[in-house]
């Protein structure tokens, strides 16, 4: 059985919101991510990978994005204890409120940075490179 991740590729300008995850997260902590979390058990529902991606996004750094919300990419990995992941990721435009490490369990800091910023930054992982680069074909 697979867990489900979402992530959003949230743009303002010309600008993405990346967090520094916190040390105390057992994947990539320390490392640059995009925002993002876990599927809830729902039972019947709708529009769930969208919604969940709109909580997390309040939930960790408390902001709001525009409904327009765009499918990037989606992957798999296997996470060190041996859990599987399906991780998808969505192209979002921010709406409002002002980014903060809201869930410090979680996020150590929030950034706006550029694509160029994100990709030459030390802590910025290949996914989430990849994911941006999916994420600006996209958006031009």
């Amino acid at each position: 059985m697979f867990y489900v991740n979402v992530e959003g590729a949230v743009f303002k300008e010309d600008k993405w919101l990346v967090i520094g995850r916190s040390l105390k997260e057992e994947h990539a902590g320390g490392m640059l991510s995009l925002v993002g979390g876990t599927v809830d058990h729902e039972g019947n529902s709708k529009d769930i990978l969208e919604r969940t991606l709109k909580r997390e996004l309040d939930e960790e750094v408390g902001i709001t994005i525009k409904d327009t919300i765009k499918f990037v990419r989606s992957t798999s990995f296997v996470l060190d204890d041996g859990r599987e992941v399906i991780d998808i990721v969505f192209l979002c435009e921010f709406d409002g409120g002002e980014p903060y490490a809201k869930s410090p369990d979680e996020v150590d800091s929030v950034y706006w940075m550029s694509a160029d910023e994100i990709f030459s930054h030390p802590k910025s992982p290949i996914w989430l490179k990849e994911s941006l680069q999916a994420a600006e074909a996209i958006r031009k």
